[in-house]
């Protein structure tokens, strides 16, 4: 499996999640059922291909940014799948859905395709847990910034926020703790490669206020629980902040 098949995997994978979403507007168990047996569909070949490829590379796909954002991809369906299993929200499904192809059309702009051998700092067993940790953190964190912004827009309707920011909160405490293991694994990491286990390079300084800001904001509302909209404006300040992270 090399990158000159990306183009079909894609396809086909965007293929079956945009049927999903479409199998998600009539009101019936039989399109529900069909709808995420799609979504598991586009999650499996998107699967073979990332596996094809690590084959073929012999190396983790986690070298360049593309590699990333097929992992953030395939992360962000499977959340949209645990929402809606746990809180019933179609929209935040379709939502995920959408952000994933979103990125597989990105890597398609820009696959950044080279074959490119890790460097010694990545040939590390802590190289792949902290990636896919933090992959699974940001879809998470990603997943809760929507919730927010749509909360923001609730708020200047005048609607009840309540049911939003629960399910914000319970989205963000698992991201964070994603979020937190990922930390620990970078510092683990660092260790082995470089001999210290934090050295506040702009990396781990970002990584570390992304951290902050989320941390911030359940502080926030555990003793600030009745100011709802500026809660939501840290959600999605935080959410600006682990991008800078991310892609800054």
């Amino acid at each position: 499996m090399t990158w000159t098949h990306y183009t079909f995997f894609a396809s086909l994978c965007s293929g079956f999640w945009l049927t999903s979403i479409l199998l998600l507007i009539p009101k019936n168990k039989t399109s529900k059922r069909l709808s995420l047996l799609f979504v598991f569909a586009g999650i499996a070949s998107l699967a073979t291909f990332i596996a094809g490829l690590w084959i073929s590379l012999e190396r983790p796909v986690f070298r360049t940014l593309a590699e990333t954002r097929m992992w953030y991809a395939m992360f962000l369906s499977v959340i949209g799948i645990f929402i809606y299993y746990h809180w019933k929200y179609k929209w935040m499904l379709a939502y995920c859905l959408g952000m994933s192809m979103l990125f597989l059309f990105i890597n398609y702009l820009n696959p950044d395709t080279f074959d490119k051998t890790l460097m010694p700092a990545l040939q590390s067993p802590w190289f792949i847990p902290h990636v896919i940790v933090y992959m699974i953190s940001y879809a998470f964190l990603a997943s809760a910034a929507i919730i927010g912004i749509k909360g923001l827009y609730l708020s200047y309707k005048m609607k009840a926020l309540d049911q939003t920011l629960r399910l914000a909160d319970n989205i963000v405490y698992i991201g964070f703790a994603f979020l937190t293991i990922g930390m620990l694994f970078g510092a683990l990491w660092a260790k082995v490669a470089w001999g210290s286990y934090w050295t506040w390079d702009p990396k781990e300084t970002w990584a570390f206020l992304t951290w902050l800001v989320y941390l911030l904001f359940i502080h926030f509302r555990f003793y600030k629980n009745d100011n709802q909209k500026l809660a939501l404006w840290i959600l999605v300040f935080s959410f600006i902040i682990m991008l800078i992270c991310w892609l800054g």
